[in-house]
Order: C-alpha cells, then structure tokens, then sequence
C-alpha cells in the first residue's frame, strides 16, 4: 500500500501410522513446496458512447471536469453504455512476453521416475509375456484390464531412456513410454471465455484449482450492479448463480443499489461474474459475494463525501474487499479517513490508478490503498493509464469483456462489451485478493504482500516500478505461494508440537500413549494443515467437497465467512477442552482428542508465525490469544496421551 476520481471520469473503467507417517507427509510437503483504453476509464468514452463526453474533455492528463450542483448532472455528460467502437493502442513500453502455464511444463513434468508402462502385443500369451518381462529384468504389476490389453506397470533399475529404448526395438512389443500423472483441470464452459485474455493472463484456471473466493464478500463501490429484479431492473444473466448481499443506494438513499449506467455492474462481473454455467464469461472470484454499493449516479459521477460514506459502509457491514474503480485528483481527507476505517476493520481496499496518462489518482494514490495500472494483451502499459508514485500493481485493462447493462438497466437490457481504462484493472486485483482472503489471509497488509510477491515483474527499474509498481498480477502464483507456506509451516508445526507432547507426556506417564499413530496423527493433520492439504495438486477446490476436505478444520468458518473466521472460532482450546470432557472416560478416543489438540495448537502456531490474519482486537490481542490456547492445546493434549 502507499500514500492516495472523485467525480468519476465515466468510467474510470478501469487460492501408513506411526514415525514413517509423519516423516512420509513431511517429505511430501517438501515436495509440494517446490514443485511448484479507450481514454475513458470503462471504456465509455468510445468512438460510441462517450463521443459527448469526450467533445467536452479533449485533455489527455487533466480532464475538464463539468461544475457540480447536483448528483442529476446533465444528459450530455452521461453516456448509455454501449459497446466501443474503437479501442485505442496502448503505448508501448518495455515488457517481456507472458509464458503461460501450459510452457512452462515440458512432457516430462509427470513423469514417475523408476516406472514405465509395457504395452505387449494383444495376441502374447502368458509364457510369452513372462518371457518378455523376464529378459527386461522388469517387476511387473497388471493393470486392471491387461487380460484383454497386455499393458503391465514395470518399475526399472537404472536408467528409464535405455530400457525404453530396447522395448522399442523388441517385436513383442506394441509400446513402452514412461508412467506419467494426470490430474484433473477445471476448464469453465463460459463461451466467452476464449475472449477474455485477461483472465489467462492473470492465471484464472490455476489460481481456481486453489481458491475461488468462497466465504469472502467483495463490495463494488461504484454505479450499483445488476444483482435483483426491482421495479425496472433485472438481475444480470451473468450473475445468476452469484450470490449479492444487500447493499445501499447513497443516490437514492434506498437498499436498492441497482445499476443504471453500466460501469458497476461491468466491474463487478470481472470479480464475481457466474462461472462454468454454459453462458457468456468468468469471474475470478466467481464463488465471492458481491456487495452493490451505489455513489456514482446514472451518469457515472458522484462526490468525494458520497464515496467515503460508501467505504464505510461496506466496511461496516462486513465486506472484507472493497473495489473503487473511479477516482478524480482531490486528495479529500474524508476519503482518506473513511479508508483508514475500513483498514483497521479488515478490509482490503483496491482502486484504480486513473486514466489520465499522467500522475496516480484519488483513491488511487491515497494510503492504504492497493493503487492499479492497466496493461494490454502484450503486457504493456496502456497509454491512457495514470502512473507514477502510487502504482503497486498493473493489471489487464485493455479490451476487457464482461456483461453489464444497456438501455440504464431497463427492459431486461443486456449484453457483453469489451471495455478498456484502470477501471477494468482494478477489479481483477481486488478479485485476486478475494480469492487470498477465502485462504485465510485477512489482514490487509499480508493480502497486498501476497499480491506483490506473486506479481509478474516486466521491468524491474525505477521507471519500471512507476509504471507497474511491482509487477503485472498473477493470481495463480499468489494462490500458489500462500498455500504452500501455509502447508510447510503447519507441517513442521505439527511435528514439532507432537515431538514435544510425546517426551512430556512419557516424562509424566512411562506408560504413555505414543502419538505416532493413525488414531492421533489423522486427527492431528485434520485440525493443523488440512486431512487432505494436498488436495490442490490432485483435484481443483473448485468443487465444494474437495475444498472442504483440503482445509484445516479451523478454516471451515471461511466457508460461512470471512467475518467469523476473524474470531477463529475453531481454533481454541474450547473445542479440544470439550471433547475431552465428553469422551475422556472413553480410553479409544483420547489418542485422537489428544491429536486434534496438538493440530489446533499447530494451526494457531502457524496463525503467528505467518503474519497473515487480522483479529478483531489488533494483532497484538491475537497473537496472546493464540498463544495462551495453543498452550492449553498441548495441555489437553499430553492429558490425553496419559494412561493414568
């Protein structure tokens, strides 16, 4: 974050028991760790629909903003969204190619080394097939249809090219390739999702096979969005299956947010737009919440007061990621203090750069805030981008596709438009943080950490990080680096701890229970990093089951929401404390209430080493908080180990 339009430019558009167990997990973990412009910020001021607007601002850096009187400003400056005619070349500037995630694996990547697969020709018999094997010096086990197929899993002593090489060579032999993995890809059926670049570019397909946003609320301060049938308006069809909480109407003082210009709900679809539903296009976030707060009035502008009072009220009612793609060059302490606010609440707060081409914008630039460039296809700076001191990250803003509204929202008008400025890029960031967020990343500071550290870097010089702060977002890499810290450092926790609570307990009791046991270890891995935390690199958390099983037991609250995880419900000694109340008389089970303590003190261990959440109370409170019922944790636990 850094140190921060506001009468919005029509459209700023802009995720075995015992000792061997353990040691197998840690391996595996250790494994895993490596593996590893149209001028106009929506694109309004078009050939098309901001032809008016752009007659009246012809001024690249400074727009000659109308004198306001009132919020119904008149007709000349407010466009009807409708599709641009003619998208303007970005300016080119220094950028490296994008290699995306299918180069960078060679046909290697899934190889099991030591092991391939012996295709022998269908009419060998079982003499035939013992000879073959014999002679290959192979260790063989059938596939279960190699009565009808032949194919056998061999396992190879010494190098695999050589005797792949001779089974060529062999008669006997149909083929003979190395033994590889496969795993499952969520690909969303969204046709339009050939169109949206954006959205590779960013990693959208990996960063879902780790998140998707469930649990976060994502509030869209801006136009309104097309979340409700109400009166003239219509929930988008593109939102269907995206959940909205009520939100509130500053224009109209109402709880009916409902979009009238097009710019909110266009922004909004980039975060949350309903995916894998056979129809138009994907959010990154798409399993998110989205929160519709309306300040910018049916021609797309709005005050500096009306925003700030949307800031807070997001805040306050709960949504940890908060999306301004509009802004304006008065640095207004009111806005600076209604973001301050929404910080300490907890909420992450995006905004867009601007578009003027020239300096960073307000909220831009304001502190606190995670200010976004936009870039095109080619991973250049958009030329109607507003850059410099400000700037933490670039996004895709260039020919951006999503649905919103036509006709201001009326008559079941919609449609899918491609829209360019700092406004497209924005939500793509706060999306990105929706989806750190669903993983247990709440505090503001370690979301923009996360986002940084993942980010692309196409020009590491100064004027480089004026332009792109510190790189282009990558989602994908973001999700992928949380999971793993979060996975090593619960691990080794874990280890730890249950080392520790083995020689306490056997110092108090000779007699003591082992912990090096499925009974407690299963428990254990449960509560600490999850039963099944590799779960990302074997099948996509997309699917609600996977997502559960592939979570610690204490962040299943996300799943209900951010706002209750911050009180980590499931993480305290309460619930261990109340198992062994309950069952201690029951011999069986206290190996594994003892396991489950020790993986919730894991979990709350890593809670502090890792930095990454927010407590209702201020770091410091959860930091004693953590500590004191990670000790009780492991209390319970050596108790529950004991014989006597």
């Amino acid at each position: 974050m850094h140190t921060s339009r506001l009468l919005r430019w029509p459209g700023t558009a802009n995720l075995r028991t015992g000792r061997a167990l353990a040691t197998s997990l840690l391996a595996a973990t250790a494994l895993v760790a490596v593996s590893g412009a149209v001028r106009a910020e929506d694109g309004t001021d078009s050939r098309g629909a901001g032809a008016a607007l752009a007659a009246r601002s012809p001024g690249m850096l400074e727009p000659r903003l109308p004198g306001y009187v009132n919020p119904a400003l008149p007709v000349d400056v407010s466009p009807s969204l409708r599709g641009p005619d003619l998208l303007l070349e970005p300016v080119a500037t220094a950028g490296e190619p994008l290699h995306g995630m299918a180069s960078e694996l060679d046909e290697t990547s899934y190889d099991i080394p030591g092991q391939i697969v012996v295709d022998a020709r269908d009419d060998l018999d079982d003499a035939s097939l013992a000879d073959l094997v014999r002679d290959f010096s192979l260790r063989v086990s059938p596939t279960a249809l190699t009565s009808q197929t032949r194919i056998q899993i061999a396992t190879v002593d010494g190098p695999v090219s050589a005797t792949l090489e001779r089974l060529a060579r062999d008669p006997r032999v149909e083929a003979a390739e190395p033994l590889a993995w496969v795993r499952a890809s969520f690909v969303a059926n969204d046709p339009l999702m050939k169109d949206q670049w954006h959205m590779a570019r960013v990693g959208a397909e990996r960063a879902w096979d780790f998140a998707s946003g469930r649990g976060v609320t994502v509030a869209v301060v801006d136009t309104g969005i097309a979340c409700e049938d109400h009166g003239p308006f219509t929930k988008g069809t593109d939102l269907a299956s995206t959940e909205c909480v009520e939100g509130w109407n500053f224009v109209t003082k109402t709880n009916h947010a409902n979009d009238d210009q097009g710019h909110g709900t266009h922004v909004a679809g980039t975060i949350a737009q309903s995916t894998n539903n056979g129809l138009g296009a994907v959010g990154l976030a798409f399993h998110a919440r989205l929160m519709p707060v309306k300040v910018l009035n049916e021609s797309g502008w709005g005050t500096t007061a009306d925003v700030a009072d949307g800031i807070r009220w997001a805040a306050e009612h709960g949504a940890q990621v908060i999306n301004l793609s509009l802004g304006g060059p008065r640095n207004s302490k009111v806005l600076q203090s209604a973001i301050d606010d929404a910080v300490a609440r907890g909420a992450v707060v995006v905004a867009a750069a601007g578009n003027t081409g020239g300096r960073v914008q307000f909220p831009g630039a304001s502190d606190g805030v995670i200010g976004v460039s936009a870039t095109d296809a080619n991973d250049k700076i958009a030329r109607f981008s507003s850059r410099g001191q400000g700037v933490d990250v670039a996004a895709p803003g260039v020919n951006v596709t999503q649905q919103t509204i036509c006709n201001r929202g009326r008559d079941k008008c919609q449609n899918f438009y491609a829209y360019s400025g700092t406004s497209m890029a924005a939500p793509h960031v706060a999306g990105a943080a929706a989806l750190l967020v669903s993983l247990g990343v709440t505090d503001p500071r370690a979301v923009e950490d996360a986002l940084r550290a993942g980010a692309r870097v196409v020009d590491d010089s100064d004027g480089g990080k004026l332009l792109y702060g510190a790189g282009i977002l990558d989602a994908a890499s973001s999700v992928v680096r949380v999971t793993q810290s979060h996975i090593v450092v619960r691990l080794l926790a874990l280890l730890v701890l249950a080392t520790w609570v083995a020689r306490r307990a056997r110092k108090k009791d000779a007699t003591a229970t082992s912990p090096w046991r499925a009974s407690f270890l299963l428990p254990a891995l449960a509560a600490g990093p999850g039963l099944f935390f590799f779960a990302p690199w074997l099948l996509p958390r997309v699917e609600l089951a996977v997502d559960v099983l592939a979570r610690p037991i204490a962040d299943l609250d996300l799943l209900i929401g951010a706002s209750v995880h911050r009180w980590l419900p499931l993480a305290n000694a309460l619930v261990p404390l109340g198992l062994t109340a309950l069952f201690f008389g029951v011999k069986r089970l206290r190996p594994a209430i003892a396991g489950f303590a020790v993986g919730t003190a894991a979990y709350l261990t890593s809670v502090v080493l890792l930095g990454e959440a927010a407590g209702p109370f201020g770091k410091m409170a959860l930091i004693v908080w953590c500590a004191v019922n990670a000790a009780a944790c492991l209390w319970i636990a050596r108790t529950n180990l004991s014989t006597r």
